[in-house]
């Protein structure tokens, strides 16, 4: 588990590199009672890795196992209400955010170029303008993965990340947490944010707060 610094607004997150089996996974939570009836119902080991590697994270996160149950929406909660949390996985990781106070979005994705090949349906032309040549994939991947976290604290339906979610410029940084601001043009709010994020080798993973 890398577990980061509390931000500012007090949110706790996480990423969890999934190495184990489902079975060593399920062996290191307690309340099995409570994960049965998914794994019974999925055939697919990948799908049962990254289920249980969140509930893993949460109980190293919070030294105790807590229920997750989801909206009929999909959204995540927990089922004593004791933190808002966000949740992500992507091929061999798992991210968690939680908040006692604040809604949180995180966002965690696995480096590849499928960013590069539909960056038109995501990002507008002057957010494009943004991107230098250097290290594209990893900017386009970030603008995708920041929008994804806005859309999840957002909570709002049929939200076209072109036209309503906004990245302002940044430089680029590499291998260390950074940030840059963004907000929505969704709701009447218009919204602003602080988008944390961590760009590596490996993934980039961002994490949504409203200013």
């Amino acid at each position: 588990m890398k577990q980061f610094p509390p931000t500012v607004k007090g949110t706790i997150w996480a990423v969890y590199s999934i190495m184990e089996s489902s079975e060593a996974l399920l062996h290191l939570l307690d309340k099995k009672e409570l994960y049965h009836a998914y794994l019974q119902s999925v055939t697919s080991e990948s799908r049962k890795r990254e289920w249980l590697a969140v509930r893993v994270l949460l109980k190293n996160m919070l030294q105790e196992e807590k229920e997750i149950l989801y909206h009929t929406n999909g959204k995540p909660y927990l089922a004593d209400y004791s933190y808002h949390i966000s949740i992500s996985h992507t091929k061999g990781y798992a991210a968690i955010a939680l908040n006692k106070v604040h809604p949180v979005g995180i966002d965690i994705e696995y480096l590849s170029s499928r960013a590069g090949k539909s960056y038109s349906r995501f990002m507008s032309s002057e957010e494009y303008l943004q991107v230098s040549p250097e290290n594209m994939e990893t900017q386009l991947l970030l603008h995708w993965s920041a929008k994804e976290s806005l859309f999840k604290i957002l909570g709002e339906a049929h939200v076209d990340f072109k036209s309503c979610l906004h990245i302002s410029p940044f430089q680029l940084v590499l291998g260390n947490l950074s940030s840059f601001p963004a907000h929505e043009t969704k709701t009447e709010a218009n919204h602003a944010y602080t988008v944390h994020y961590l760009a590596n080798e490996a993934y980039v993973l961002t994490l949504a707060e409203e200013i």
